[in-house]
């Protein structure tokens, strides 16, 4: 993964190579499937120590569509399919280094992967980013509830 001049990239093999933090449900809606959440485990470990991610950390969420079938376990399970639908990606920048790009703001850099794409999708933090974030503004922006390895010890 590259921060060059501002642009963030999608880190390559994130699953295999981050933590993962936790994961979401979410059954109906546009944003509806499996939201899969990874940090670097060294970041992990650095969260735990402090309770704030440290600054450059990275967090990639992916969103991907889900299906269910009757398992052993119970009839209406469901499970994450290998589709993706988008990735999200939020660097921490406690420094303010990219003010003037439109996706840097509220100490972190903001990123939102189309399946297929590499570029960046988001044009603006605020309008494409923000608004799924701000119940969660007194936590860095972050729903750390989620993610039960964060407070693992």
């Amino acid at each position: 993964m590259s921060i060059r001049q501002g642009e963030i990239s999608l880190p390559d093999d994130f699953r295999n190579t981050m933590s993962h933090l936790g994961s979401w449900y979410v059954p109906q809606g546009d944003a509806s499937g499996f939201h899969d959440v990874y940090m670097p485990a060294d970041q992990v470990a650095q969260y735990r120590e402090s309770g704030q991610f440290p600054d450059g950390a990275v967090i990639v969420k992916e969103l991907r569509h889900s299906a269910s079938g009757a398992y052993t376990t119970g009839a209406g399970v469901s499970y994450a399919t290998e589709m993706v639908k988008q990735t999200f990606v939020m660097i921490k920048d406690s420094q303010g280094r990219f003010s003037d790009s439109g996706n840097w703001g509220e100490g972190w850099g903001w990123a939102l992967f189309k399946v297929g794409q590499k570029k960046n999708a988001s044009m603006n933090y605020i309008t494409d980013c923000l608004g799924c974030h701000i119940p969660a503004k007194q936590n860095d922006y972050v729903y750390t509830e989620g993610y039960p390895t964060l407070h693992a010890k």
